[in-house]
């Protein structure tokens, strides 16, 4: 049969607007756009068992994300256990498109990534010009608040990896370069969107912090080997006149639960007040997850307080829900409150306040608060991480050494 010239042309047409689009595998250099500055992270984008899957790359951590969907010439990636997304159009070899947070509402950043590319800011080079590398004494400013920091970076070259660490957290997996005697460094982890720009002025480091879309702090101190933080364990405490906690919180199917309960009787019970939408918890949950595996006979629970980005049950319960399945988390949780931390610290009224999501509270055999743990030093802080699980340790053996 003869198709008249016009029939043909729409069935040509026809047949190449719907040829989906190709998506290539492999790395792609994955860049946000915040407030004037680039973000600048790694991708990793691939098929398995006919499903797609990707990757976030910063420093020597790689977060593997397994909700990646292709929609024509679309494509979304939900971020691991974070309540973000970034969503693109995928054309001429590129993906164009913004990284959003559900959960905050207009929070959005230009997203590009190109394929094939490996480097942060600039390609590697062997060059070396200011040396950054060590251990530095810093502050950080903000128009509402100042807080100590210790700045910890490794240089090769004009490549540098590194974090800072802070009474509250670390900043987790740094890394970048140095260009014309400048560091910068970035981390996206899914919901951190992190930016740092700082030059050296004798054994001075100065510059800035740029997180997310709106929030600027200054930094600066000197290079002090011996730098350090205040007491993790000193920050947060029970007001006078308290020894116990005592809460009625939801579990996820509803039921309360309180320290009391005939479960944790006799146990050393740890409590890890946390956010499901926090990067920091999601390491110390890690943590726990691992901890908890290889501990739970030895009379020891955990119980993971959730403060969640919105106050509605069910949607705090289905982040905990997901985060608990995704990490394969053994212990319990329940539902606490709001990630405000003048709301959180309302639902504690024993202690002075909540300062820091995470924070880990140590209760003993008998009831009572023996230690508090205010923020949390991950695997991104190396030989500080360690030295973490050493203290961990050390104050659980305490508590289960002590008679009932």
């Amino acid at each position: 049969m003869r198709i008249p010239a016009f029939g043909l042309l729409l069935a040509i047409l026809v047949s190449c607007s719907s040829k989906p689009v190709e998506l290539k595998q492999g790395i792609w250099r994955g860049v946000l756009e915040l407030q004037g500055q680039q973000l600048p992270f790694g991708l990793e984008i691939q098929q398995v068992n006919n499903q797609w899957q990707a990757a976030v790359i910063n420093a020597g951590e790689k977060i593997t994300l397994d909700e990646v969907y292709l929609e024509g010439d679309s494509i979304r990636i939900v971020m691991h256990i974070f309540d973000t997304e970034l969503h693109a159009k995928i054309s001429d070899e590129k993906l164009t498109g913004y990284f959003i947070k559900n959960y905050e509402r207009s929070y959005r950043l230009p997203f590009t990534a190109t394929p094939g590319d490996t480097h942060r800011y600039v390609k590697p080079e062997s060059i070396t010009t200011n040396d950054f590398s060590g251990t530095y004494a810093l502050e950080f400013q903000s128009l509402i608040e100042r807080y100590p920091s210790v700045g910890i970076f490794k240089q090769e070259g004009n490549s540098v990896t590194g974090t800072f660490l802070t009474p509250t957290g670390d900043y987790r997996y740094l890394q970048g370069n140095i260009i014309n005697n400048e560091l910068l460094l970035s981390t996206f982890d899914g919901n951190h969107a992190f930016v740092f720009r700082a030059h050296m002025e004798g054994d001075s480091l100065k510059g800035n912090f740029y997180s997310g879309n709106a929030s600027l702090e200054s930094f600066k101190g000197i290079k002090n080997e011996n730098a350090t933080l205040p007491d993790a364990e000193s920050l947060t405490y029970l007001k006078p006149g308290y020894e116990t906690l005592d809460f009625n919180f939801p579990d996820l199917d509803k039921n309360l639960i309180s320290p009391k309960d005939e479960r944790f009787k006799n146990k050393v019970l740890i409590l890890q007040i946390f956010g499901t939408w926090c990067p920091n918890c999601m390491d110390e949950t890690k943590f726990l997850t691992d901890w908890y595996d290889q501990n739970k006979d030895r009379g020891v629970e955990i119980l993971g307080l959730a403060y969640e980005r919105k106050d509605d049950f069910e949607y705090a319960s289905s982040r905990v829900k997901k985060m608990k399945d995704k990490l394969n988390v053994g212990y319990d949780f329940v539902i606490a409150g709001n990630y405000d931390k003048a709301q959180a610290s309302e639902t504690l009224p024993a202690l002075n306040h909540v300062l820091s999501f995470p924070t880990i509270i140590f209760i003993g055999k008998d009831g009572k608060v023996k230690r508090i743990h205010t923020g949390f030093t991950g695997p991104g802080t190396g030989i500080y991480y360690n030295q973490f699980k050493e203290r961990f340790n050390e104050i659980v053996n305490a508590c289960l050494a002590e008679a009932q």
